[in-house]
């Protein structure tokens, strides 16, 4: 009798706990989670990356004139705060064999046609950070175009005298975010 009294209860137990299931909604929720983290970058595919941006002095015209190059998207940066783009040479002067050029002949635009958005300066190289555009807004991809120039003046009283040959140095460009 006991037997079939402790069975009786399991049989209870059984349905009780599968009532219990029975209760239980037709729908479920699950949470989705969008994890995001700050990006900055400037893409390999912009064209200052391993790109050069060449002078030609080959006659007294060049050296009495003032040149410029426009590189469009030198440039593409992705971002997803607003950000400063900035410049500096990575040294004092262009090099050519022991012959130097400084590199303050040089002047380096930020001008407007590309996407980016910002407010966009113009500076004289150095080896210091300088601000080529102050606070671009986000987004990705946006290319930023850049202009070189050298002045007449600086082309005749600089630049004319010295040996020939291809004086080079490299310039770097930092993104910051704000």
């Amino acid at each position: 009798m006991k037997k079939q009294i402790f069975i009786a209860m399991l049989f209870l137990v059984a349905v009780g706990t599968h009532q219990v299931q029975a209760q239980h909604s037709d729908h479920v929720g699950t949470s989705i989670n969008i994890i995001l983290a700050d990006v900055i970058s400037i893409d390999e595919g912009s064209v200052a990356s391993g790109g050069a941006v060449d002078f030609n002095y080959v006659n007294t015209t060049d050296y009495n004139s003032s040149k410029s190059v426009t590189v469009p998207n030198s440039l593409v940066i992705n971002s997803s705060k607003n950000f400063d783009v900035k410049i500096k040479s990575d040294g004092a002067n262009f090099v050519s064999g022991a012959n130097l050029i400084p590199v303050d002949v040089l002047q380096v635009k930020a001008i407007s046609g590309g996407s980016l958005m910002g407010t966009m300066n113009e500076v004289t190289l150095s080896t210091n950070d300088q601000v080529l555009v102050s606070n671009a807004s986000l987004g990705a991809k946006q290319a930023l175009n850049i202009a070189y120039s050298i002045s007449a003046e600086k082309a005749s009283k600089v630049l004319l005298g010295k040996p020939k040959g291809t004086y080079m140095q490299t310039v770097t460009y930092t993104a910051t975010a704000l």
